[in-house]
């Protein structure tokens, strides 16, 4: 399983932290080949073996992962031991202080999102699409860290890995009234009859306002990285899915 890692994160030693490619799995087209997701209609013995080759490329017990059913939304769950890898909760951020259990978020084109506070050792993992960056699914998961940890908005690291940049999210008019209507007007690009979105430019508005200064962004776009990275838009819909993994030692 082939794997990229963040700088920011890569400093501390309690934690591991990573964001996966399309390579180094067992999938066969169209998602080839580390898909991640179960629910894309790949083979599900094929899925496992590739959670299997990055659980053993990172070090962990496969069945402690905890991933999630994403429906971009602004809901929150904080792990706890009783979640399994067979009990993912339904929600768009994970957040927890327990040595051991890897959080997963999963994405083709969406920003994933990995969390990490040094100081009350507590971690997270989001997934933030257009829906989710507009209904402040970042922003509500700090508050959540910082109401269960203590975690403090500057003390927090954050790393926005691979996704879909404004140069290929080509967008409809109702959608740039509602992005503009909840003030984030910097993150639409007009070219001629065209508008693209920036989903990363609402995130670091958003991550800017909290007074949060270590952030990272991984400045690689999934559409026009497509032989890297799975992306829902320039795979016309049918394909895998990459997944930020972030572990607490």
């Amino acid at each position: 399983m082939k794997t990229i890692e963040s700088t920011l994160l890569s400093a501390f030693t309690k934690i591991s932290a990573c964001f996966t490619t399309r390579y180094g799995g067992v999938s066969q087209k169209p998602f080839s080949n580390a898909n991640l997701a179960f629910h894309v209609g790949d083979n599900p013995i094929d899925v496992l073996t590739n959670h299997d080759l990055l659980a053993h490329r990172l070090g962990y017990d496969r069945q402690s992962l905890i991933h999630m059913r994403q429906i971009h939304s602004d809901r929150i769950t904080i792990i706890d031991e009783t979640y399994t890898f067979d009990t993912p909760p339904e929600c768009d951020a994970l957040i927890t202080d327990r040595p051991n259990i890897p959080l997963m978020v999963m994405s083709a084109d969406c920003t994933p999102i990995l969390l990490y506070d040094p100081v009350h050792q507590a971690i997270g993992a989001v997934h933030a699409g257009r829906a989710g960056a507009l209904n402040e699914i970042v922003p509500k998961t700090i508050e959540s860290m910082r109401d269960t940890f203590g975690s403090m908005p500057d003390e927090i690291y954050t790393v926005l890995g691979p996704s879909i940049s404004g140069c290929c999210y080509e967008i409809n008019s109702a959608i740039a009234e509602e992005t503009t209507s909840k003030g984030y007007p910097e993150a639409l690009r007009y070219e001629n009859e065209k508008i693209f979105l920036d989903v990363n430019t609402i995130l670091l508005t958003q991550l800017n306002r909290l007074g949060m200064k270590n952030v990272e962004v991984i400045e690689e776009c999934t559409s026009c990285l497509n032989d890297r990275y799975f992306s829902y838009r320039a795979d016309q819909q049918r394909t895998g899915r990459i997944a930020g993994v972030i572990i607490l030692r």
